[in-house]
């Protein structure tokens, strides 16, 4: 693999592409979120066309030269910058930020892959529908990145992950051949689907540059509640008993805990939180009904229900739009009090819903062996994923903790594998995760995988290090 920064590589690129599609260095490009990790740029590439983005693939493969597909820059498990290596050429999706086209009698809208979430929604919302992919970095989060590492949020448990809400791509080759694969069809069993196979590749066999997506009518009724439960297990039984009642009513099932609570006091004071004092565990519920359903009635009834069966202790419900943000900012608050506080660890892992409160018991057992730490265990308990990451004591620094990092991480993941879960469960494997994929992953799977990119791209100049241990030679 060359270097991005010689200047052969440039020139050959200036012969192809206006020379206001290379652009200087900037410090972002060369960080993430968590400040972890740093990483190495040779050219910047913000191409306006999938043409200009074709143009600058083809070079790179001729010239044996890594690419760094980026998006919004939000991943956590470092697929977005490379440490090691020949510094790569880092292309940005920036500027391809068009809707293209909205079909509302379709439901379906067609963004170019650097249009920001937000703004996929809000062009959702303009025709009266719902764009319902939902994150807390979804302002600055681009659709391309979305899509690459097939994000979650908070909406999965009823509209599904992103790879549930993309019908067509429009996507750059390795080789440089555009695949115009943007169809807003609902059905096309035409061979291989290369869609889901590069939905979720995190930039490693090719640059995803547009995307047909599904919309929804927009609900008629919503609702938010935040309920307090004695424990884990009594959250799902609460979510049965919530299906039950309404079906796929509810959009969202959020489990928050104490120690959430007390980082946003501690970190984030002006946060304003529901209780006066914060319970061991809750749920936030988002719920959306059609025609003349009323979602705080229902939500009422599951509230009486779940405390006649023991379930629920206490709660509040949203009587306003105004209320309802108030309770989402508590969540959606609980990761950057996390950075602020400064995890020696983190985790995000799926496992089965019935494993999951042994889950967090056995967790907290396991971490308490390797030593005194503070543990928050949130999120998205509706579909089993939960970030689950651990903390020096008040008054420590992370840093003080680095030899015991692994050790910690070890545990986690050692028990989401025996109860058959993920390592990984919405922000992919990028770099952090290779070691974890070699040690817990399927050897046919991880087999056919590398079968996968050796044809795709013998070259290797696809994000070259994400995902897969770049081949040796």
């Amino acid at each position: 693999m060359l270097n991005a920064a010689d200047k052969d590589f440039e020139t050959l690129l200036l012969q192809h592409l206006p020379a206001e599609v290379l652009r200087p260095v900037e410090p972002r490009y060369t960080e993430e979120p968590r400040s972890y990790h740093t990483g190495k740029v040779g050219l910047l590439a913000l191409p306006r066309t999938v043409e200009e983005v074709a143009t600058l693939i083809r070079c790179a493969n001729e010239a044996r030269v890594g690419v760094i597909p980026y998006g919004g820059g939000t991943g956590l498990v470092a697929g977005q910058l490379t440490p090691d290596g020949p510094a790569p050429l880092v292309l940005s999706l920036e500027r391809m930020n068009a809707v293209r086209d909205i079909y509302p009698d379709e439901n379906v809208i067609v963004a170019e892959a650097g249009v920001i979430l937000a703004d996929v929604q809000a062009a959702a919302q303009n025709a009266d529908r719902l764009f319902p992919l939902s994150l807390a970095a979804e302002g600055s989060a681009r659709i391309g990145g979305n899509l690459a590492t097939n994000a979650g949020g908070t909406g999965v448990l009823r509209y599904g992950n992103t790879r549930d809400l993309c019908l067509g791509l429009e996507a750059v080759l390795p080789d440089g051949q555009i695949w115009k694969g943007l169809t807003r069809l609902r059905k096309n069993n035409t061979g291989y689907d290369l869609r889901n196979l590069l939905i979720g590749s995190e930039g490693t066999l090719g640059v995803i540059t547009a995307a047909a997506l599904k919309l929804f009518p927009r609900p008629g009724n919503t609702g938010t509640a935040i309920m307090v439960v004695p424990s884990p297990r009594a959250a799902l039984d609460l979510l049965s008993l919530g299906r039950s009642q309404l079906g796929e009513g509810i959009s969202a099932f959020e489990l928050m805990n104490r120690q959430g609570f007390d980082f946003l006091t501690e970190v984030l004071p002006d946060v304003r939180q529901p209780f006066d004092t914060p319970p061991d565990w809750c749920v936030l519920i988002d719920v959306g009904l059609s025609g003349g359903l009323d979602a705080a009635e229902a939500l009422e009834t599951l509230f009486m229900a779940g405390m006649e069966a023991g379930l629920v202790s206490d709660g509040l419900i949203a009587q306003n739009e105004q209320q309802a943000t108030e309770f989402w900012t508590v969540r959606e608050q609980l990761p950057q009090a996390n950075r602020l506080i400064g995890s020696i660890s983190s985790h995000d892992i799926s496992v089965p819903l019935r494993a999951l409160p042994e889950f967090i018991e056995a967790g907290l057992k396991k971490v308490a062996e390797v030593g005194d730490f503070r543990v928050n265990c949130f999120g998205h308990v509706g579909d089993g994923n939960l970030h689950y990451n651990v903390f020096p004591p008040r008054g420590r620094s992370r840093d003080d903790y680095a030899e015991q990092r692994a050790a910690i991480q070890r545990a986690v993941h050692d028990l989401v594998d025996e109860v058959g879960g993920s390592f990984s469960a919405e922000h992919g494997v990028g770099r952090l995760k290779v070691d974890d994929l070699e040690h817990y992953g399927d050897p046919a799977k991880l087999s056919a995988m590398r079968a996968i990119k050796a044809a795709l791209d013998p070259n290797g100049i696809m994000n070259p290090g994400a995902v897969l241990r770049p081949a040796a030679g």
